[in-house]
């Protein structure tokens, strides 16, 4: 008789195979010495580049106070607009479960979380620029020239294009997840839509916040393509820019260390402050079903919402649709200029390379800190297992391009160009890519439920056919999301590429930079089609060779055949 397994978190118990594996405890301890040895190391380089450095030189010297009062101020003003004005959106959509094109605007919603950055900012501009589709309108409605899309209104309306999606779509999954009784309950109570608010949509809110603020103000705060496009000059400089131009150009070692230094330190006060407020950040958007129908109707959901709804997802599709279409547009235009780009096709293997290392690094460190963790979680070592599922979220406190220097302090004495740059660049990436891979795979990893152990121990099943037959099924579709996750985040890479990338040997979005910086429109509109084609095909690809085929499928040609001969 199989002995009974112990429940673990979420109702399920933990496979025997993975309980009992000699090399899950190997590999998880592998992969966290990995991680937080990647990241000390970039700390420590920090710390002794810097120990020359007085930090109260980031007040006292007039322009590096400014830089840091800029970044403050436009990652704030970012935040504050991309969240505030997300709250009513999502509640507009939770309001109309269903109305012409609300699928659409989802999938565009959730393109913002991979979307290239320059590709957005390639859209911008056509859309808002000085000779854009909105200069007419500009020009009608103020009498001048548009220059809004530069300087901190330009920066501002770039995080928001990116940001409000994304806060908006993980919103309305948190609000999709209050049970249709409570919607029956509250119909049925005649409820008010202040009461509504109170009890059923700001509970379901207030845990996300914080640490949606948090996410918001760290990707708005070390933005690097957006403000090195749109700044428009040394005013409008930030903290990313600084390090880059220090680090790249001044060769200014210990102002680099300085600048990345304060970064993580404001970066990882803010998390641990959001942190206390709950739990590990949602960073990836869920499958949620539609809310079931029924007799009972929200009662906001008539009158004078109808129109306020309609206002705030016509703005929504305002700013997010026409620099997709635009995109889509100019690339179309541009595609006679394909066969005279002798460089976008190896721009493009080198980034599908370089994309395909990335992901498959995050994803073996995902596996192993996640399997790992399962087996202490198995042994009741609680306290263990969280330390070495959260070393994989540490990377969120710690920017890409902090991360980078500090690996360049590190090895400069040995680092040389070519492909050792591209490979650190690899290397950043995929961990940079982990935590989102770890929150995709995290879900679809706990096991099978109690009566399925129990039954595939009746009949023998374990080992490998256990993990062929009853595991591979639960985990082929998320180990193919979060390989496209990690896959399309490298692929839109341009703040590591800039800094140890050769320009003479781009990726796409380096050359994609180089010619929005020389003005050739024609070859950037097709080399931003070729890097969101390549983004969509990712995603198109992966969910096609894991779709599952049919298990027996001389059954459903019986079958048809069966309903074929009867009359």
């Amino acid at each position: 008789m199989a002995q009974r397994q112990r429940p673990v978190s979420g109702g399920t118990t933990s496979l025997r195979w993975e309980s009992r594996s000699r090399w899950a405890p190997g590999l998880g301890l592998a992969a966290l010495a990995a991680v937080a040895g990647l990241g000390l190391g970039s700390l420590g380089a920090l710390l002794w580049q810097a120990r020359g450095v007085q930090p109260a030189a980031l007040w006292q010297e007039p322009w590096l106070a400014a830089v840091l009062r800029f970044t403050l101020w436009q990652a704030t003003l970012s935040t504050l607009l991309a969240v505030g004005l997300a709250v009513p959106v999502a509640l507009a959509l939770a309001r109309r479960p269903r109305f012409p094109g609300r699928g659409l605007l989802l999938r565009a919603m959730e393109l913002s979380l991979v979307l290239p950055t320059l590709i957005g900012l390639f859209g911008l501009v056509a859309v808002h620029g000085r000779r854009g589709w909105a200069a007419p309108l500009w020009e009608g409605l103020v009498g001048s020239e548009s220059g809004y899309l530069y300087g901190l209104s330009g920066i501002v309306l770039a995080h928001v294009f990116y940001n409000l999606p994304l806060a908006a779509r993980l919103m309305l999954q948190a609000l999709e997840t209050a049970p249709a009784a409570h919607w029956r309950l509250a119909s049925q109570l005649g409820l008010t839509r202040a009461a509504l608010w109170r009890t059923l949509e700001w509970p379901r809110l207030k845990p996300l916040l914080p640490r949606l603020a948090a996410l918001v103000f760290t990707l708005c705060f070390t933005s690097f393509a957006i403000v090195m496009t749109l700044g428009g000059g040394p005013r409008s400089s930030t903290l990313e820019v600084a390090l880059y131009q220090a680090l790249k150009f001044d060769h200014d070692l210990a102002l680099a260390a300085l600048l990345a230094l304060t970064q993580l330190t404001i970066c990882l006060s803010l998390w641990l402050l959001a942190l206390s407020r709950g739990g590990a950040p949602s960073l990836v958007v869920g499958h949620v079903a539609l809310p079931l129908g029924g007799r009972w109707r929200r009662r906001d959901a008539l009158g004078l919402s109808r129109l306020t709804d309609a206002a705030w997802l016509t703005a929504l599709a305002a700013l997010l649709l026409p620099p997709l279409a635009a995109v889509v547009l100019a690339g179309l235009a541009g595609l006679p200029e394909l066969p005279r780009q002798a460089s976008l096709w190896a721009a493009a293997a080198r980034s599908l390379v370089m994309a395909l290392g990335a992901a498959g690094g995050a994803l073996a460190l995902a596996l192993s800190l996640l399997v790992g963790s399962r087996w202490l979680k198995a042994r009741r070592h609680a306290v263990a297992a969280l330390l070495m599922e959260g070393g994989g979220q540490l990377i969120l406190v710690i920017p890409a391009l902090v991360l980078g220097t500090g690996l360049f302090l590190l090895l400069r004495p040995t680092l040389g160009s070519g492909w050792q740059g591209y490979g650190l660049v690899v290397l950043v990436n995929a961990f940079m890519a982990l935590p989102f891979a770890m929150q995709v795979i995290r879900g679809a990893l706990p096991g099978l439920s109690a009566p399925e152990v129990r039954l595939a121990d009746q009949f023998g099943i374990r080992g490998r056919v256990r993990l062929r037959w009853l595991v591979w099924p639960r985990l082929r579709r998320p180990l193919a999301l979060a390989l496209a996750y990690a896959m399309t985040l490298s692929l839109g890479d341009f703040s590591v590429i800039a800094l140890f990338g050769s320009p003479s040997a781009p990726t796409l979005p380096m050359l994609l930079f180089q010619q929005l910086g020389g003005y050739r429109w024609q070859g950037a509109a097709a080399t931003a089609l070729l890097l969101l084609s390549l983004v969509v095909l990712v995603f198109v690809l992966l969910g096609l060779l894991t779709r599952r085929p049919p298990r027996y499928p001389w059954n459903r040609f019986a079958r048809e055949e069966h309903h074929a001969r009867v009359p």
